[in-house]
């Protein structure tokens, strides 16, 4: 026994709405429940439906039971993971500068130190303080 005409046109629409990602009765998910219960016809009508079971079950074992809005979700979620890593790689490129910039002015602070002494030693003095030339050299007060 095969369905009517009717039937059959309503389990196509009702394929389509779903496959489309525009379900008007259920969740949208592609199931073959959803499927009756979207074309408004019983399971075994739908069952003695076997072209369009066919269809469904290629769909199906082709592009798995994810529906358009999961799919576009899915590749969504993941262009998102693809800038979070891209971000993340480029924070501890910018973390391990920050790193070695740290530790080259400490460098430089010490080594600044020991000369400071070294030539306050030799001279007798104090060596004066940067700002202090730096302001009477430019007419500015100092920081």
């Amino acid at each position: 026994m095969s369905v009517t005409e009717a039937n059959e046109k309503a389990l196509r629409d009702a394929m389509a709405c779903l496959l489309a990602g525009r379900p008007r009765h259920t969740d949208g998910a592609f199931t073959k429940t959803n499927l009756y219960q979207e074309a408004g016809v019983s399971r075994a009508t739908m069952n003695r439906a076997t072209e369009i079971m066919a269809e469904w079950d290629a769909h199906v074992a082709e592009h798995g039971r994810r529906t358009v809005g999961e799919a576009r979700r899915d590749a969504d979620l993941d262009e998102v993971r693809k800038k979070l890593k891209d971000k993340t790689a480029q924070c501890a490129d910018l973390r391990n500068k920050l790193h070695a910039a740290a530790t080259v002015i400490a460098a430089l602070h010490h080594d600044n130190q020991a000369l400071r002494e070294h030539v306050d030693s030799r001279n007798g003095r104090r060596l004066g303080d940067l700002s202090t030339h730096r302001s009477e050299r430019h007419g500015s007060p100092p920081d």
